[in-house]
């Protein structure tokens, strides 16, 4: 087919299939013809042929002028292909090419063999594509047949297909209405239920010709939903409630719907609603009427909410404006349902139908409209945030009654939807209208560092309060904190109230300034209380000055002034009254702080009770945390920074300075004011800045014993494992099986171990297995590392092999050296290690079994029995040493060996008369040399072949060397007799080292137990894709740098082992398929979409092999996993349906449908690989953003649609199509809108956001149930969690020194950074990482992340802000963990640290963090601040103390006031400057950000590794790293706030980078000196 522009990649030329994908948007309505003459080309050309004319012809209908893009193109393209395939079948055939006749007899052909009887044996999926190649078929045969022609049996065909095709609808996991054999997913009770329940349309007003399938439907014939959109939220809605139900239901059998569990479902589902009319004192729309149909109407509601949630495109992100729509159609369905009256109208509800479209057109579109129009005002960034409303302003409309002006339908003259851009009707047209801004709500975000004073305004003041109090108190004559006692003292330190007025009366100033342009907006009450707050503030601002002078003994001027107008107070004591009554508002908030329960009743008007000690357990515990860091901070501040500096500074007041060498700067000054700034300026900054060195002290002291008392780092070597690998089936079996409540107080007993044994060996060997396939061990390290399944056949525990390495060897040499004759003495010998007691059993009975099953003679089997029983009776006698010579046992093992050997060779190469051979050697050094008297006993038993001995053991069943199982038995005694070196190397690969340990310690960790997988949460998984790779091609892998060095040939020497360990898998591939699979192997050790779906989709297999356990019960001990996933059983499908049931894993391509269009051979190939991906994994869904071109009259105009595709028959095939008001990515930041766009089609109660560079791993997948159980768990007796954050590990940490800095710093931040922000600081948010979502906490309350312009660059982290706000609740886990990749150069880690400090930059100007700030306790606001912006700003602090503090000594030196001073012989030099630029150089130098890394790495691996690495890190420079990282945070967090504009640069920049670029020439300093220049240049061009 014609690419857009002529020319097609030689890729297409070879995959008609995918060439047909490639067409002009215009004309996407063929592709259906094309996909059919491509299926059916193999069958009948001449069809084919047929088929791609008719194509020709319906496009030069739709496009007579081939005015569209590539339809020229198209066409010629087209009818070269026509000719060529017409010239081809007159090589080969004679006549005439596709007779039309031809194509009667194909369908007739095809309606009998595949179409009439397939609904009774296809599946759904199937009997769908059967009949959409009928029906394309017949609409070709009616164009090229003329109408007389086609005879009655086939129009009587087409008329059953046409029935059968509109019962054929598109699926994604419930096929509802659909023919075909149906899943057993839809026989699960629970299914049955909901669908019963939704059907139920008795007693509902019809308005539409034809009845109306369920409730979904009937609301879309009221409202106008879109088709796609009720059927996306009907499969929604249904596992919702099937889930919940699943979760709930205490009864056996489900046969309907629980009235009480969906009521549940219905009050926690809308929340977020009540809480809005509750809060606008209306009244909720969603009551039952006494005698109505509770169920019926409780699911209307629901389902009407989901519909207009789904058809919402960027309006999803305002919840509050979802919650007045739902209001308005609740309302208007009640009144439909009981006839009542308009309240306007004064008329009847009617229920007339209404097109479809109507609801996006009239309700949806308005709204997309004021959102695109104020977006366009921001002017790609370069308009101040004050100029335009954004996400936030227009939904805070809704957080007030005005709200009601809009009316229903919504009257689009109200306030919100006009433009300032347009004039009023009234006005003239020649009259100049006045300059406007756009109204604000509630908030306007201004450019100024102002606003850190104004979030967080108590921190500063108490500091400020602080450090006055200080110098007061050390400028006392004793300098002691005693002096506070005395009474002057104490006096000029209540001073500090004055200060404390002045700085609320600055607040209270702020409050107004600062949000001026949204003053239209505010409420009266808001408009009162900033004015009477700075009422209040002015009046205090001039009492206490006036009532502190009265206190003075010798007042002077206006002091005196004061003192002589306020003397009427009795005593003196009217400054006492006036502190006393200015702190009783301070002590009503220090009286709501002590008893929470009473503050929550007053903010929130909340009837729930919440329990006082648990809370105060939990609020005790950050707040003991800050007591003790202010203490010692306040403590080094006076007593390192403050007091030393006072006696100088008090000489050097007193010391006349007559000449000065340059400028004087303050010539009319006293005492040296100069001076005395340059000197305490640094310290003064050094005193605000330095609580950030404390915080990152104390939280590396309480994170790592946190961590320690998690048990993290309980197995940290192999040696450790090993120790204790005998008790980690039962520690995997407690934690990560469901309980077993048969065996529930059976205590331990042997059968309940060996169960604990076989449901860890079958999860076990498929962790190894995973292992293998990701290419980290070898053959050989796998045979090592796997269990042998439990069988009848041996009585001991088959533990894998690198636990008894060595322990027959050892056990050999015990026996032969062995000088007594006591059996019991050596057995206790072999007991006392249980590992070498169970190699030496197993080696024992698997030998015999090895042998017994290759003798066929009976007579020879009769021998080995024989022998066997001798060893048996003996042992049983206590006479083993007595009739057999331990030492020959030697000779034994080599023969064994070899044996052994013979039979691992391949069928091709063995040797059936060596192994004879070899066999009849074994039989006589037993009964030879070890039997004591064996060949004389042998001889009698067996007289009659005394004369045949050449002929024993000749008889063997070769063909057992093929049996899989018989093989394995044979690598694994052959192991366990050879490998005699310690197995602390195994594995050998550092990364299967730090799984293995990981996995095997995160069992010892707290977690909740495991529910069973029907019992569990379903989720989902959200990826969102955009143009990063998927899977590199072969050009990319062999394209040389400038050096020389290709990627594949780099990645040979990164990872060397693992490429050793790859070559050793293909060699079982032909030759052909090495290539693609070496593309995979590349890819899976870059940041590629592959790498990330592989990992998600472990989920899906975890799942599985949990299902197996579960259902298989007692027979898990005897069956292997693995074969029963290839016998695809009755079990199987049960656990597929069940999967289905439970998890969903979209992906969101976002330009997926470009791709698949674009010409660019980089677009071909992604959209190749992503197809490939849909393909491989059935269940993988991918959504994207689909651009169409619709006439419309003369015009073309662009019409934009959320579709979902999954895999279908080697193409991808759509499941829905949802138009959209406008493209969704014109309104807000790229990645939220991707996520939103794409939410509609996950599925669960919890969705999982990953992004496109993380990786997943096997056995964490199968901890996802446990981690699912956190959210139904509520946390130290509070609310439940409504975010999870789990622990990641950076992989990218090999790829170079840097990439192993930002590995370590990164690590550091995931692990105990956040382990001490959820607990004990509770000011964890969502950061971008692999966080789990309650979903429908979420999905009402305005998605996973914002998506303002601008504002919300940070993304991630607003979705955290937003979900403490709404009384959600976010923790941290760190059993489970999963991949993330992060940047591995210096261009890279500049970028992404810029596009970090720039986000942090906005959020200091957000409205969600003034709100935090504001409502936090004081406590929790210092943990807020110092964890998010406050970090940001110290490290600019950082940056200009250095300045500063040049700056002063570089006026004391060229001044020559430091000479002057020092030649005095009255004072001395003060030491105070160097310690407070040691304290700045120690932050600069990366001394912040290194302690919890050492701790972290100390914890998890020693602190002797912990140690080198902070060597090598030095070393390598790791500090003058560190000093531009804080320099770029610094530059760019306080550009971003007084002059913004950075963020359309930088919103690119993130975890899209892979770390496969320009690896071969990543050199530290060389990049260090590149990205200097970089920098600068960037900061210029920004």
């Amino acid at each position: 087919m014609a690419s857009t522009s002529g020319t097609k990649p030689q890729s297409q030329q070879d995959n008609p299939i995918l060439d047909s994908e490639h067409m002009p948007l215009s004309l996407l309505s063929l592709l259906p013809i094309f996909r059919v003459a491509d299926d059916i080309k193999e069958k009948n050309p001449r069809v084919a042929y047929l088929c791609r004319s008719y194509a020709l012809e319906k496009a030069s209908k739709i496009d007579e002028a081939s005015s569209g893009r590539g339809v020229r193109q198209f066409k010629t393209d087209l009818l070269f292909r026509l000719g060529r395939e017409k010239d081809i079948d007159h090589q080969t055939k004679h006549g005439t090419f596709a007779d039309p006749g031809d194509i009667q007899l194909f369908y007739k052909k095809l309606y009998k063999n595949t179409v009439r009887d397939a609904e009774h044996k296809k599946r759904p999926d199937e009997m769908a594509k059967i009949c959409r190649t009928a029906t394309v078929l017949y609409e070709v045969l009616q164009a090229v047949v003329s109408p007389g022609k086609i005879d009655a049996e086939t129009e009587r065909y087409a008329k059953d297909v046409e029935m059968k095709r509109k019962q054929c609808e598109p699926y994604n996991i419930l096929p509802l209405y659909t023919l075909g054999v149906k899943p057993r997913i839809m026989e699960f009770p629970e299914i049955e239920a909901a669908v019963h329940a939704l059907r139920n349309v008795n007693n509902l007003p019809i308005s539409t010709p034809e009845v109306p399938k369920d409730i979904l439907d009937w609301l879309s014939s009221i409202f106008g939903f879109q088709k796609g959109n009720v059927a996306n939220q009907r499969e929604h809605l249904i596992l919702l409630l099937a889930n919940f139900h699943i979760r709930n239901n205490k009864t056996e059998v489900l046969t309907q719907l629980d009235n009480v569990i969906l009521q549940q479902f219905k009050e926690i589902f809308f929340k977020n609603y009540s809480s809005w009319c509750k809060y606008l004192h209306c009244e909720s729309k969603i009551g039952n009427p006494q005698g109505s149909d509770t169920q019926q109407l409780d699911l209307i509601y629901i389902g009407l909410y989901l519909l207009i949630w789904g058809e919402a495109s960027n309006v999803r992100f305002m919840p509050e404006c979802l919650c007045y729509i739902f209001h308005n159609m609740a309302n208007e369905v009640y009144g439909i349902l009981f006839s009542n009256i308009h309240p306007v109208s004064g008329v009847t509800y009617q229920s007339a139908a209404r097109d479809e479209g109507s609801f996006l057109k009239e309700v949806i579109s308005p709204i997309y409209q004021v959102l695109l129009k104020e977006v366009k005002r921001n002017k790609g960034g370069k308009e101040r945030h004050s100029a335009w409303r954004n996400y936030d302003d227009l939904n805070e409309y809704f957080w007030s009654n005005r709200c009601f002006r809009l009316g229903w339908p919504m009257d689009t003259k109200v306030e919100i939807f006009r433009h300032s851009d347009a004039k009023p009707a009234n006005e003239r047209a020649n009259q100049a209208a006045p300059r406007k801004w756009k109204l604000k709500t509630n908030f306007v975000e201004v450019r100024t560092f102002w606003h850190l004073y104004r979030n967080f305004d108590r921190m500063w003041i108490f500091f400020i309060l602080a450090f006055q109090a200080m110098v007061i108190v050390a400028w006392s004559p004793s300098g002691s904190l005693a002096a506070l006692f005395d009474g002057d003292v104490f006096k000029s330190v209540l001073s500090i109230f004055i200060t404390y007025a002045f700085l609320n009366l600055l607040r209270a100033t702020l409050d107004i300034i600062l949000s001026w342009k949204a003053w239209k907006n505010l409420k009266f009450s808001q408009i009162l209380r900033y004015l009477l707050k700075f009422a209040a503030a002015i009046v205090w601002a001039v009492v206490l000055p006036i009532g502190y002078s009265t206190s003075m003994q010798n007042p002077t001027g206006l002091v005196k002034f004061f003192s002589s107008w306020a003397r009427d107070w009795r005593n003196q004591s009217f400054y006492n009254y006036a502190i006393a009554l200015y702190l009783m508002p301070n002590l009503l908030a220090a009286i709501m702080f002590l008893f929470p329960p009473l503050r929550k009743r007053m903010e929130l008007s909340n009837e729930r009770v919440i329990t006082f000690l648990m809370w105060w357990a939990q609020a005790s515990m950050y707040t003991l945390f800050w007591s003790v860091l202010i203490v010692s901070k306040l403590a080094f501040s006076y007593y390192v920074e403050i007091l030393p500096l006072v006696g100088p500074t008090k000489l050097i007041m007193e010391i006349p300075i007559y000449s000065y060498q340059w400028h004087e700067f303050f010539p009319n000054g006293t005492h040296n004011i100069g001076v005395v700034i340059a000197i305490w300026a640094p310290i003064v900054l050094v005193y605000f800045m330095d609580a950030q060195i404390w915080y990152a002290i104390f939280s590396t002291i309480f994170g790592g014993i946190q961590g320690a008392f998690s048990y993290l780092g309980e197995i940290r070597t192999l040696g450790l494992l090993r120790s204790m690998f005998e008790v980690i089936p039962a520690k995997f079996s407690r934690q990560l099986m469901p309980p077993d409540t048969e065996r529930k107080d059976s205590g331990h007993d042997e059968a309940r171990e060996r169960k604990n044994i076989a449901n860890f060996s079958q999860v076990w060997n498929e962790f190894i297995y995973s292992m293998r396939m990701e290419d980290l061990i070898s053959n050989r390290d796998r045979d090592l590392l796997l269990f042998r399944y439990p069988s009848n056949d041996i009585t001991v525990v088959q533990w894998p092999p690198f636990l008894l390495a060595s322990k027959i060897p050892i056990a050999l040499d015990m026996a032969k050296d062995f000088k007594g004759k006591d059996d019991e003495e050596l057995f206790k010998k072999i007991k006392g290690d249980d590992y070498m007691h169970s190699a030496v059993i197993e080696c024992y009975e698997t030998v015999r079994d090895i042998i017994f099953g290759l003798l066929e003679d009976e007579a020879d089997k009769k021998i080995l029995r024989r022998i066997c029983c001798k060893v048996g009776s003996s042992i049983q006698q206590n006479s083993f040493l007595n009739n057999f010579k331990m030492s020959e046992l030697p000779m034994l093992s080599e023969k064994l060996e070899k044996f052994l050997k013979l039979l691992q060779a391949d069928s091709d190469n063995i040797s059936e008369s060596q192994i004879i051979n070899v066999l009849q050697d074994i039989f006589e050094i037993l009964t030879k040399d070890i039997m004591v008297g064996g060949h004389e006993s042998f001889e009698s038993a067996h007289p009659v072949q005394i004369l045949k001995k050449e002929q024993r053991f000749e008889k063997l069943n070769i063909d057992l060397i093929e049996n899989k199982s018989w093989r394995e038995k044979v690598v694994r005694l052959y192991l366990l007799l050879t490998v005699k070196e310690s197995a602390i190397n195994v594995p050998q690969n550092l990364e299967a080292r730090r799984r293995i340990t990981f996995f095997a310690n995160s069992l010892f960790m707290n977690m909740p137990s495991a529910p069973k997988v029907r019992d569990m949460m379903s989720f989902s998984v959200l990826t969102p894709y955009y143009k990063e790779d998927v899977l590199y091609s072969e050009e990319e892998l062999e394209k040389e740098n400038e050096d020389g060095i290709s990627t594949v040939f780099y990645l040979q020497k990164i990872y060397p082992d693992e490429w050793t360990n790859f070559l050793e898998r293909i060699q079982v591939h032909p030759e052909d398929e090495r290539k693609d699979l070496t593309r995979h192997w590349v890819s899976y050790r870059g940041q590629t979409l592959s790498r990330t779906v592989r990992g998600m989709m472990y989920y899906r297999k975890a799942l599985e092999l949990q299902c197996f356990l579960e259902y298989a019960g007692d027979e898990v001990s005897f069956r292997d996993y693995r074969e029963f996933k290839e016998k695809k059983d009755i079990l199987d499908n049960e656990a597929q349906a069940l999967v289905d049931l439970k998890f969903t894993y979209v992906v969101s391509c976002q330009v997926y449908g470009n791709q698949k269009k674009s010409d660019d051979p980089k677009d071909q190939n992604c959209y190749r690989s992503i197809l490939r991906l849909l393909l491989k994994y059935p269940s993988l869904r991918v959504a994207y953003i689909d651009e169409t071109e619709e006439k419309k009259g003369r015009k073309s105009m662009k019409s934009y649609f959320s579709v979902l595709v999954k895999g279908g028959d080697g193409l991808d095939e759509e499941v829905y199509r949802i138009r959209l008001p406008g493209s969704p990515v014109d309104i807000g930041e790229g990645k939220p809108e991707n996520q939103n766009h794409a939410i509609i089609f996950t599925r669960g109660e919890a969705l999982q956001t990953i992004d496109m560079n993380q990786d997943n791993y096997f056995e964490e997948a199968f901890k996802m149930r446990n981690v699912m159980k956190e959210f139904l768990e509520p946390l130290h007796g509070q609310r439940k969690p409504t975010i999870l954050g789990l622990r990641e590990h950076i992989f990218t940490g090999s790829v170079s020194s840097l990439a192993w800095f930002m590995s370590n710093q990164e690590t550091s931040f995931v692990t105990i950074g956040q382990r001490i922000l959820a607990n004990p600081l509770r000011v964890r948010f969502h950061y971008g990482h692999p966080d789990i979502f309650d979903r429908i906490f979420h999905i009402t309350r305005g998605g996973i992340s914002k998506a303002s312009k601008g504002i919300n660059l940070s993304e991630d982290i607003f979705a955290g802000f937003n979900s403490t706000l709404r009384e959600g609740l976010i923790t941290h886990h760190e059993y489970i963990q999963v991949g993330k990749g992060r940047e591995v150069g210096m261009n890279q880690i500049s970028l992404f640290e810029a596009k970090v400090a720039s986000g942090n930059g906005e959020q200091t100007l957000s409205r969600d963090v003034y709100r935090l700030g504001r409502r936090f306790d004081f406590y929790r606001m210092l943990s807020f601040y110092f964890t998010t912006v406050g970090f940001y700003f110290n490290s600019m602090m950082t940056m200009l103390i250095v300045f500063v503090f040049l700056y002063g000594r570089f006026y004391m030196v060229m001044s020559g006031v430091e000479r002057e001073i020092l030649k005095n012989p009255s004072i001395q030099q003060s030491t105070a400057l160097e310690k407070a630029l040691a304290i700045q150089s120690i932050s600069q130098m990366g001394l912040l950000l290194a302690l919890p890394m050492v701790m972290e790495i100390a914890l998890e691996k020693g602190f002797r590794i912990a140690l080198a690495d902070l060597i090598i890190m030095q070393l390598q420079l790791t500090s003058v790293f560190f000093t531009f990282q804080l320099g770029t945070k610094a530059h760019y967090y306080g550009r971003i706030i007084l002059h913004g504009g950075l963020w359309p640069f930088l919103v690119s920049v993130g975890g899209c980078f892979s770390c496969l670029k320009d690896w071969a020439s990543m050199q530290v300093i060389g990049e260090g000196v590149t990205i200097m220049g970089v920098d600068k240049g960037a900061s210029k061009s920004i």
